[in-house]
């Protein structure tokens, strides 16, 4: 990843400061003592530094101070690791990169600068009941009436989705044709229930549509564009997810390295034991690993690569493999205060392990990257 400029570390300095004094551990462990998810002032007060409009042009209220918007969005992405903080900047990040490269993001201008401003929340809806991660495949229907659609179907484990003003759906048409929809989940015949999930406060809900009427107004893109669409969300998607997820190995193993340093047995350090110096070897490798095809990740879908999905299903797959075994490695060397209540590591576990399958499992990832690789001819 290219080096951060002058202005993109003070952008980032000013994230991390913003997210230490309002969204520390002690926060977190708040929300959760409270039954929520994220205070939505805190929301408005992130998009006023920016947060909401870094994939979208200057020209709708957006812009970033480095010029690529999701390099400097990941970066956020990673501070937000440190903390596990919540919020929904990944799906509105990921509904924003939506909109904004729609052929008709005209008709949607009014969303984006409200979602950029900060006092709309959108969320992207792309898993549907019992099935793996098919966001081209969904069985949800859009038939036409005049006008518009009715839409039927169930969209599951959507993040923020009980809190979220706009939902990006992906549905079916009477001719079979994959379209993208943006509707108001206040909508009549619109049913949103809450679904529990492993971490503490980020939250995620199932929305049913029975006969819910939607007019034109509501569809995002072309017909021809839609899955071109749909690839650009995944990638978008998984880019912020492995970046969160380094800043949270970023902050565990600090946090580990510290431990083994000041925890003394039979009068040494742990750290100086040969054994805990091969781990803590081993785990600074799979950091820099997961550190390095993050940043790689990243450059490709902001590039546009043409090898960008293979790139982001490489990251998705490592990370999704070696975060939680390296942290679950950074338990066991705290000892049993790791598997304490009290103590944080099980704060960054259950995000991480989230994260594991959020936008396909490793295994979904391994076939997509193996048959994109297979379909590719080797160089000269």
């Amino acid at each position: 990843m290219t080096e951060l400029s002058t202005e993109s570390e003070l952008f980032v300095a000013t994230a991390r400061a913003f997210l230490d004094k309002t969204a520390a551990l002690s926060d977190y462990r708040d929300l959760h003592a409270r039954g929520d998810s994220y205070d939505p002032a805190w929301w408005r007060q992130a998009a006023d530094l920016g947060w909401a409009g870094l994939l979208v042009p200057e020209e709708l209220g957006g812009g970033s101070v480095s010029g690529c918007g999701l390099r400097d969005l990941s970066a956020v992405a990673t501070e937000i690791g440190r903390t596990v903080a919540s919020g929904p900047l990944y799906p509105v990040s990921v509904v924003l990169a939506g909109l904004v490269d729609a052929d008709n993001r005209d008709a949607h201008e009014p969303s984006i600068e409200a979602l950029v401003a900060g006092e709309t929340v959108a969320t992207w809806a792309c898993d549907e009941p019992g099935r793996g991660f098919r966001p081209h495949q969904p069985e949800l229907t859009a038939t036409g009436i005049p006008g518009g659609y009715r839409l039927n179907g169930i969209k599951d484990r959507v993040e923020a989705g009980d809190r979220a003003d706009l939902v990006l759906i992906g549905a079916r048409t009477d001719d079979g044709a994959l379209r993208q929809f943006l509707v108001r989940t206040d909508s009549a015949g619109v049913q949103v229930t809450p679904q529990p999930g492993i971490d503490l406060v980020k939250q995620y809900a199932r929305i049913e549509f029975g006969d819910t009427e939607i007019d034109d107004s509501a569809v995002v893109g072309t017909a021809a564009q839609t899955g071109a669409l749909i690839d650009r969300q995944t990638q978008v998607g998984i880019a912020l997810v492995c970046a969160e997820t380094v800043g949270i190995i970023d902050a565990v193993m600090a946090m580990t390295v510290g431990w083994a340093r000041d925890r003394y047995s039979f009068g040494r350090p742990l750290a100086s034991y040969q054994a805990i110096k091969h781990r803590l070897a081993d785990m600074t490798m799979w950091q820099h690993a997961c550190r390095a095809i993050t940043a790689g990740a990243v450059d490709k879908v902001a590039a546009r690569d043409p090898g960008a999905a293979m790139w982001a299903g490489a990251a998705k797959s490592y990370l999704g493999e070696h975060a939680g075994r390296l942290i679950q490695e950074c338990v066991q060397l705290h000892g049993g205060i790791g598997v304490t209540w009290e103590h944080d590591l099980h704060l960054y576990l259950r995000r991480a392990t989230l994260y594991r399958n959020l936008l396909g499992t490793p295994a979904e990832h391994h076939q997509a990257v193996y048959a994109a690789a297979s379909s590719t001819e080797p160089a000269a």
